[in-house]
């Protein structure tokens, strides 16, 4: 029996989300930036740099990690400078986590090497493809069952 187009995405998504494809790519995108910066300690610098400052537990939250595992990380991070803690204004007894300028030139490394990963990946391919696969994914993203507000 021939898989539906639902089902190949839903094996490729699979392949794409799990834990070790991420890990690898992580250690990819963070060879030689630091002793701190690695697979565990990525997601905690790239969440910030997409939320902002946040709470270990509002971080957590949105890497997929809790608040203890995040504060440890954050500890390995902030001792090498690239993000700092600060006080919360909305409630001066908790603490916010922020990235230091030195944490974005690091996001901002990564970020660099993951686009120039994804184009050489797509270096043979026509280049309508390539742009209609970007357009397309992000169109799936937006409205398909990873949009904003779907349960």
């Amino acid at each position: 029996m021939k898989n539906s187009t639902g089902q190949d995405i839903a094996e490729a998504l699979g392949l794409l989300l799990r834990r070790s494809t991420r890990a690898r790519l992580y250690t990819h995108l963070t060879e030689g930036l630091g002793e701190a910066v690695d697979d565990l300690t990525y997601p905690v610098l790239s969440g910030l740099a997409r939320t902002g400052p946040s709470s270990a537990a509002d971080l957590g939250r949105e890497i997929g990690l809790d608040r203890t595992t995040v504060t440890r990380r954050a500890d390995r991070l902030e001792q090498a400078g690239l993000l700092r803690r600060r006080p919360d204004p909305a409630d001066g007894r908790a603490t916010l986590l922020a990235l230091t300028d030195e944490g974005r030139a690091v996001i901002a490394a990564t970020r660099q090497r993951l686009a120039a990963g994804i184009e050489d990946s797509l270096a043979t391919w026509p280049q309508d493809d390539a742009q209609a696969f970007a357009r397309l994914l992000r169109r799936f993203l937006d409205d398909g069952p990873f949009a904003a507000g779907r349960d």
